[in-house]
């Protein structure tokens, strides 16, 4: 259905194949990409695009933000799991390349976190179970976090379901920190990413997802509680270390 150019802008050829329901720019991320919602006669689509080329406000230039959507496509065509949305096409235009994923339904949790945390233990588990899974391919095809953070997953309360997006600035392989404090929140960030020169690597994904869980489960069972200290404190030396700790400690709970 996509074609794999186009010389209109984006925001011009989507509503020629379809109907704009949603916008997402500045007034919702300060990133300078400009992302839509697009319902067209079959399906519904999420649409990222690097956003206005002459706008100079954001942190990232444009040329920056090409880059990291470029990065974005490596990475959703490099691992095939389900809390990964689809992405279905690249079409290159005059504003850079325009990415079509398939639409999710759910809230970002950066703005519904207090009504995930008050969920039943055993419903956060199995999201948080998705989350760590996702990350075990990733790590498996060597990806290594980069700007995780509650705003990087979507729960669809009624369908129990958790999706996981905007990892555009995750690497391939271990890097160095180039910058000292880098892109994320501090509530998750380990402390290799606040450090310049700091080696970012496998240990650091785990570290992050483990925040992730400290910050959701209200209610941690005592197994999983010394996994997440470990992890936040004087490290597993990989992320499938981590996860392996957090399987053996998830086996022996009571559902």
């Amino acid at each position: 259905m996509f074609p794999p150019e186009t010389d209109l802008r984006p925001a011009a050829y989507l509503e020629q194949v379809g109907t704009i329901f949603a916008r997402f720019g500045n007034d919702t991320q300060d990133s300078g990409n400009i992302s839509y919602g697009v319902r067209t006669a079959d399906a519904r689509y999420f649409v990222k695009t690097a956003g206005d080329p002459d706008n100079p406000t954001p942190y990232l230039d444009f040329d920056g933000r090409v880059a990291l959507l470029r990065n974005a496509v490596e990475f959703a065509r490099s691992v095939d799991h389900p809390a990964l949305p689809t992405l279905h096409a690249v079409i290159e235009s005059p504003a850079g390349p325009v990415l079509v994923y398939e639409w999710r339904d759910g809230e970002l949790l950066g703005a519904s976190r207090d009504r995930f945390k008050a969920l039943p233990t055993e419903e956060i588990l199995a999201a948080l179970n998705s989350l760590y899974d996702l990350h075990a391919a990733l790590d498996e095809a060597g990806w290594v976090e980069g700007d995780f953070y509650d705003s990087s997953m979507l729960y669809d309360f009624p369908a129990q379901r958790l999706t996981v997006i905007d990892l555009d600035s995750y690497h391939r392989g271990p890097f160095v920190n180039t910058m000292g404090r880098m892109f994320g929140s501090s509530r998750y960030m380990a402390p290799e990413e606040h450090v310049l020169g700091a080696l970012i690597d496998t240990r650091t994904t785990a570290y992050v997802m483990a925040r992730t869980a400290q910050i959701f489960l209200t209610d941690p069972r005592s197994s999983l509680d010394a996994v997440l200290t470990e992890a936040t404190t004087t490290r597993f030396p990989t992320y499938r270390a981590f996860h392996e700790a957090w399987l053996t400690a998830s086996s022996t709970i009571d559902g």
